[in-house]
């Protein structure tokens, strides 16, 4: 069951550790993104689709999965970004 965060906890989520593993979701989730929206029309052509919406799609991908990141902290291991617990 998931606990509040102490003030001890609270200081985890500024590891290297914890950034390093969020970002590699985060690059993982935009690259997902980036793949929905090239063969969103059912033909991957990269040539044929707006930049600035894909852009747009991949970042928001991002910053939903860094987020996510951040709220599973007082559920899975410590100092990781993951919600599943150890």
């Amino acid at each position: 069951m998931p606990t509040a965060l102490t003030a001890q906890e609270g200081i985890i989520m500024w590891t290297k550790k914890f950034w390093r593993e969020a970002f590699e979701r985060a690059l993982k989730s935009a690259a997902q993104a980036l793949l929905i929206v090239w063969a969103g029309d059912g033909v991957f052509n990269a040539w044929s689709i707006d930049p600035a919406l894909a852009g747009g799609v991949a970042v928001g991908a991002a910053v939903l999965s860094v987020l996510t990141s951040v709220v599973s902290l007082p559920v899975g291991e410590p100092a990781s970004p993951s919600a599943v617990p150890e």
